[in-house]
């Protein structure tokens, strides 16, 4: 009975992360935005294609147990691919939902929007450094 209550959990947890993922891709218009933002609508094809198997591809990997023993240079390579397209993605969702300058605006930092944007991108740079030297071994 316990197995069918966590098979039921965990596929209703992995629908809402799925329905979650498409909306926030989707309905926000991240993909577009993006797009229009880098000027590279000749390449919207690979976009949506790069996303749907980027997807299936981490989902696969998530589910094995498949070990991926690279050189180091390949590791940093694809991780900073990873960076980018993480960056750009969130970089896409800030300027569709413009939720800098609201921030900025609600908590009295209108005169400070650029040192609050570096205190962002040092956090992530700080925070990604430990998890790889630190915890990741």
């Amino acid at each position: 009975m316990i197995k069918i209550a966590e098979l039921i959990i965990g596929f209703s947890g992995g629908l809402a992360v799925g329905c979650g993922f498409v909306a926030f891709l989707t309905m926000l218009g991240i993909i577009p935005r993006l797009i229009q933002l880098t000027k590279t609508i000749r390449f919207l094809k690979v976009f949506i294609s790069c996303v749907i198997l980027g997807t299936l591809f981490g989902t696969y990997l998530s589910f094995t147990a498949v070990h991926w023993q690279q050189p180091l240079i390949l590791l940093v390579v694809w991780g900073t691919i990873h960076g980018v397209f993480n960056g750009m993605l969130a970089a896409g969702l800030t300027e569709v939902l413009n939720v800098f300058p609201i921030i900025t605006r609600r908590i009295g930092m209108e005169g400070h929007l650029l040192l609050f944007l570096m205190a962002f991108v040092f956090g992530k740079i700080a925070g990604s450094l430990f998890q790889w030297l630190v915890l990741v071994k």
